[in-house]
């Protein structure tokens, strides 16, 4: 077989990597998926349970989706959205995805990921004020901790030291507010409620500091995915919309991780209390097969660019492949296979089971935390239980954890220190039992190894 491993090393420049780390351990090179299982070119079986990057629900191999892309690319391998063209699957969608929104949307305008669907979301909101005549209110508010892409703009959004280091980002006029981040962030004795009372009371802070006339929306998952799967304590979003409200602040819905059934409920707005102004939808958007992403608009927030575009000559914003007719007529059959399959009863459904498997590694001695929600958890690893000291970073005791769980044969990811799990929705009962088995068995690894390198 060829050395594809040395080819990677020596070609390939790898996204979201720790090049040290690469060239120490090798790549893991992936050949083929069938279901929730993926095999390296080694001829290894591994659980795949972060749908890859949490995102293929469907799992690897469906026929159905093969088959729509093979249909397309035969009828319509290409066209494009520029000047007035359209085509019957982009159309399609776009009419599917208003219809399924969590508020009163009218219009999709579709990218290819999620990073740049929320440059498009900046892109908008700066468009929409300026063509209402509030030229000063373009700040963006985020959280620490969040994750919304690697753009330019969107990964200063993202509040990860790790985006932002060397890349000279944030750009202007990107502010960041507190992650709702309960096991570390709040103080002792207090309450969910109060904790996002603390935190609502923060951002307002922040908005009066930079002056409301200056502030124009704030993003926020519903729940922080690669800031570590923080959930929003009870009553967080209530009482930051009341904020968002009081200073006509828009509020841009990031469902990249959420969207499509993920947390139980078609949209994790719906799970959390969320009421958006505008969203972002991808990954589950077409189980990750193509690229697609989608940014869904208010018809009030549309209405005023028709008159701008027309005073500039045209809307300047789009991409070659938004709304691709075979990544559209793929998304919009993944949409309707979801519903045919009852995979979003599936969720809810099995998602008890997972839950119970994943709060009862809390007795584990390396574990400090386990929260999470549908079929979305992580386990925070720390090193002292009863203080909730974290290990050192240097020591990438998560990156050890991972390396020894798929040593087992399960694909978990780790952020930080905190070990997250994504699974397919096609998951079965006995895989969910055999993912957390495996863990289990990957976290004595770590513990055994954290005791010989002396670190607990």
């Amino acid at each position: 077989m060829t050395d594809l491993e040395g080819i990677d090393l020596a070609r390939v420049l790898h996204p979201n990597t720790n090049f040290a780390a690469l060239h120490r351990d090798g790549p893991l090179v992936l050949v083929r998926g069938e279901g929730v299982h993926v095999w390296d070119n080694r001829g290894r079986q591994y659980i795949e349970a972060m749908a890859g990057l949490w995102c293929t629900t469907l799992g690897y191999g469906d026929e159905e989706l093969a088959r729509v892309a093979y249909e397309q690319i035969k009828q319509l391998s290409f066209s494009h959205l520029f000047t007035g063209k359209s085509h019957e699957p982009a159309v399609l969608l776009a009419d599917k995805l208003v219809q399924m929104a969590p508020f009163a949307a009218s219009r999709v305008f579709f990218g290819n990921s999620g990073s740049d669907a929320n440059d498009t979301q900046i892109k908008l909101v700066w468009y929409y004020n300026n063509a209402i005549g509030r030229p000063a209110k373009k700040k963006i508010i985020a959280r620490h901790k969040a994750y919304h892409g690697t753009t330019l703009a969107s990964a200063g959004l993202t509040g990860l030291p790790a985006f932002h280091k060397l890349f000279d980002v944030p750009l202007p006029g990107i502010l960041h507010t507190d992650a709702p981040y309960f096991y570390r962030g709040a103080e002792a004795g207090e309450r969910e409620e109060d904790y996002a009372s603390r935190l609502a009371a923060s951002l307002e802070k922040l908005i009066l500091r930079e002056g409301p006339d200056t502030v124009a929306a704030f993003i926020a998952e519903p729940l922080m995915g690669v800031g570590g799967v923080l959930l929003p304590p009870r009553t967080y979003f209530e009482k930051v919309q009341a904020v968002l409200t009081k200073y006509d602040v828009l509020l841009i819905d990031d469902e990249v991780i959420t969207g499509f059934g993920r947390t139980g409920e078609l949209w994790g707005a719906q799970a959390f209390g969320m009421h958006p102004n505008t969203l972002t939808a991808a990954k589950a958007l077409s189980s990750a097969y193509l690229p697609i992403s989608a940014v869904l608009v208010p018809e009030f927030m549309y209405a005023p660019m028709v008159e701008a575009s027309g005073q500039v000559g045209l809307f300047g914003h789009g991409f070659t492949y938004s709304g691709h007719p075979v990544s559209a007529a793929v998304a919009l059959r993944a949409l309707q296979i979801y519903e045919e399959r009852n995979l979003y009863a599936h969720v809810r459904n099995i998602a008890p089971q997972f839950q119970a498997r994943l709060h009862a590694l809390a007795s584990h001695p390396l574990v400090g935390d386990t929260r999470g929600i549908g079929l979305l958890g992580g386990c925070e690893l720390v090193q002292n239980k009863t203080t909730k000291a974290a290990f050192d970073a240097k020591r990438a005791v998560g990156a050890k954890c991972m390396q020894l769980c798929q040593e087992r044969g399960l694909v978990v990811r780790a952020i930080g220190d905190v070990i997250a799990l994504c699974p397919p929705f096609i998951v079965t009962p006995d895989q969910i039992d055999q993912i957390f088995t495996l863990l289990a068995q990957g976290l004595d690894d770590t513990f055994a190894w954290a005791r010989k390198e002396q670190l607990v």
